[in-house]
């Protein structure tokens, strides 16, 4: 477990460090971006650092996460709608989803296809995986677009409202409490996977 801890640690370092260059707001729109279809370290990590250091503009930052996070979610349908056994298939290997393919395609296919989606957006349930299974399993796009919309914004906007509200000391309490909460981050992406395989 340790050696995960350092991995998740210089991710999100070298993540944070975009907040004080020059072009932080390109990186953070970017890193939204590529997170929602195949980058590993949510954005989540340089939004509250842009947010604590600006606590006034924190709004705006979530509305930018939200925009680039969407679109990324629309690159992520592509590649399931037309490049699924090119990049797809090895992003869904990467992270170890296969066993839980059948199932988030079955969830699609049913009536609970978009709340899935909403769900996905906004919790640790993989929304790369669910993005790329939306456009696999041809979710029709203006559900899938306004799903995607509406959990992202609901995340987003929730991490900038708590910096908004508590400032710097939101910060500080994950610097002190980084391992733990990179635990927890571990254990609700691996409880993402099992909802997954239980609940659908």
């Amino acid at each position: 477990m340790k050696w995960l801890l350092n991995i998740i640690r210089r991710m999100y370092d070298w993540v944070e460090s975009f907040a004080h260059k020059p072009g932080a707001l390109w990186a953070l729109f970017l890193i939204a971006f590529m997170e929602s279809s195949f980058f590993p370290v949510p954005p989540d990590v340089l939004l509250i650092a842009l947010a604590v250091s600006m606590p006034k503009r924190a709004m705006r930052f979530a509305a930018i996460t939200t925009v680039g996070s969407v679109l990324g979610g629309m690159f992520g349908y592509f590649i399931g709608w037309e490049l699924m056994e090119v990049i797809g298939r090895p992003i869904i290997e990467f992270y170890n989803a296969e066993v839980y393919w059948l199932r988030v395609e079955e969830a699609y296919r049913g009536p609970i296809g978009v709340w899935f989606l909403v769900g996905a957006a906004f919790t640790p349930i993989p929304y790369k995986v669910a993005t790329i299974a939306a456009g696999a399993t041809v979710m029709p796009f203006l559900p899938f677009l306004v799903a995607s919309a509406v959990g992202r914004a609901a995340r987003f906007f929730l991490v900038a409202g708590l910096i908004w509200k508590f400032g710097p000391t939101f910060k500080v309490y994950i610097e002190k409490y980084f391992d733990k909460l990179a635990i927890a981050f571990v254990l609700l992406l691996v409880l993402g996977f099992v909802a997954v395989k239980y609940i659908f």
